[in-house]
């Protein structure tokens, strides 16, 4: 653990001597392309040992498994490849090693580096393989339309800023940051055509980058301060449970819950920081005319706090992750995709049985929260007064329901797991089943509709967001690459 940290802050040292020294305007992409993935490597070697091979060789198989099967089939074969690699890696480590341990493991990088793989075969068979009008929106802007080098393909995946924590970015971002492309304006002409000749001065990450760093310390301060205090194995201790009323096991259930967040706060924002110091990771400009750096944050802790609806908290947790699980598994899956999804999700996580249970039980909590949510909120929006009601008990329902499902993530086993849950008598596991059994799901849409219908909240949303800040400030503001989204949408929406 103490390799990890040391290993992101220098990543974060060299992530501004990159954006200065070796910037895309004095240096070519190839060597911004060397530079980054030979650090990356380092910081892995340095971190995890010669374990960091793992890296290296789960990256090139799946590049030559990309060459020889060819665009047709090779998402198919990547995506077996990497996550079993990924699984047999993760089955060592629990089964032989150390069971039970919170130490930095290599298996932590190959989850990202398996997201990028797999994320990258996919884009690629949508760009070289399938027809324009096959795609959904989203896919037709991610796609690929030409192999990437060996080199392109190493940096995408094991470049310094995002090899030890992530997050995932899409192949093409990270390409156009590389470039230098991130940064350039484009006006449309009266032909249609795009002029790509003004360039806009980069706006400098120095103020996201301290407000994240401050995130950081204050997550960290927390982890070392009251987390210890506040275990959550003490849900599962013997006298309290004998002793402790009802509202007190949910109260301490919640704080100890919401104590275990910090540690994902502080990695995930430090990840953030870093990328955002080399220059990555910049998204435009809010309605006021300020930079946003959030391109590829993972996650939004005010939301997440606050979160009225499963929904919500769903929708700023992981972010990049749900993403990923949204192209690669729901709008794919031919069958019950949020079960298929949640199910991807608790493979990619690893194998502690109280990974699945915690999926599984999320399964139930996201199914009896959407038909709530379908039902009987609009009977509770027209008055200020009884929104603001309406608010606080979902919030503590929300609070409760997410700090029960996710306790076997944090105690791993079964027993433990299952002591807990018998301890609540699986009170909300019944109460979903009540729920799916007394209210109604919206039936979904066939057809070429069908994805759209049924497309996860916590997808949906972002790209909402995404495409109507874009869709608003592209002609003076946006950067190459969130206006060639816009257009290629633009155009599907016009077919």
């Amino acid at each position: 653990q103490v390799n990890f940290v040391v290993c992101q802050l220098f990543a974060l040292l060299a992530a501004v001597w990159f954006r200065t020294y070796l910037h895309s305007s004095k240096t070519s992409p190839f060597i911004r392309h060397v530079v980054a993935t030979l650090l990356g490597l380092y910081l892995a070697l340095f971190c995890f040992g010669w374990y960091a091979l793992h890296f290296v060789l789960q990256s090139g198989i799946s590049y030559y498994i990309m060459i020889i099967i060819g665009v047709e089939n090779m998402h198919k074969y990547c995506f077996v490849f990497a996550l079993g690699y990924l699984t047999v890696c993760q089955i060592t480590r629990v089964y032989i090693f150390d069971y039970g341990q919170y130490s930095a493991d290599f298996s932590g990088p190959m989850m990202i580096i398996t997201q990028k793989i797999t994320s990258l075969a996919f884009e690629i068979h949508d760009g070289m393989f399938r027809k324009n009008e096959d795609l959904t929106p989203s896919q037709r802007c991610l796609a690929v339309r030409r192999m990437p080098s060996l080199l392109e393909y190493l940096s995408y995946n094991c470049n310094f800023m995002g090899i030890l924590a992530g997050p995932l970015c899409s192949y093409k971002d990270y390409i156009t940051f590389i470039e230098g492309r991130s940064y350039q304006l484009q006006q449309s002409e009266a032909n249609g055509k795009e002029d790509t000749k003004y360039e806009q001065t980069d706006p400098s990450p120095n103020i996201a980058v301290a407000q994240k760093l401050l995130i950081c310390g204050l997550s960290l301060l927390f982890h070392m301060t009251i987390t210890k205090t506040l275990p959550v194995e003490y849900n599962i201790d013997d006298n309290f449970r004998a002793t402790a009323s009802w509202p007190v096991r949910f109260f301490y259930l919640y704080v100890s819950l919401m104590a275990a967040r910090p540690k994902y706060y502080f990695a995930w924002t430090l990840a953030d920081a870093i990328n955002n110091a080399a220059g990555f990771g910049f998204r435009g400009y809010d309605k006021n005319g300020v930079t946003r750096w959030d391109l590829i944050s993972n996650l939004r802790i005010q939301q997440i706090e606050f979160s009225t609806s499963f929904k919500m908290f769903l929708d700023n947790w992981n972010i990049q992750t749900a993403l990923w699980l949204k192209r690669v598994c729901y709008e794919r899956a031919t069958f019950s995709p949020t079960i298929q999804t949640f199910i991807l999700s608790a493979i990619w996580h690893g194998v502690y049985p109280g990974y699945y249970l915690t999926f599984l039980t999320g399964v139930l909590m996201t199914l009896a929260a959407r038909a709530i949510r379908n039902n009987i909120r609009h009977y509770f929006v027209e008055s200020p007064a009884v929104k603001l009601c309406y608010d606080i008990v979902t919030w503590m329902a929300t609070q409760a329901a997410i700090s029960y499902t996710v306790v076997p993530f944090v105690l791993l086993s079964v027993k433990p797991s299952f002591t807990f849950y018998s301890s609540c008598y699986f009170c909300l596991h019944i109460a979903s089943i009540l729920v799916l059994l007394v209210f109604p799901l919206k039936r979904t849409q066939k057809g070429s509709k069908k994805h759209e219908s049924v497309q996860p909240v916590w997808s949906r949303k972002l790209e909402e967001e995404s495409l109507l800040q874009k869709n608003n400030y592209s002609t003076t503001n946006n950067s190459f690459s969130q206006k060639q989204e816009i257009t290629c949408r633009y155009q599907a929406l016009k077919q």
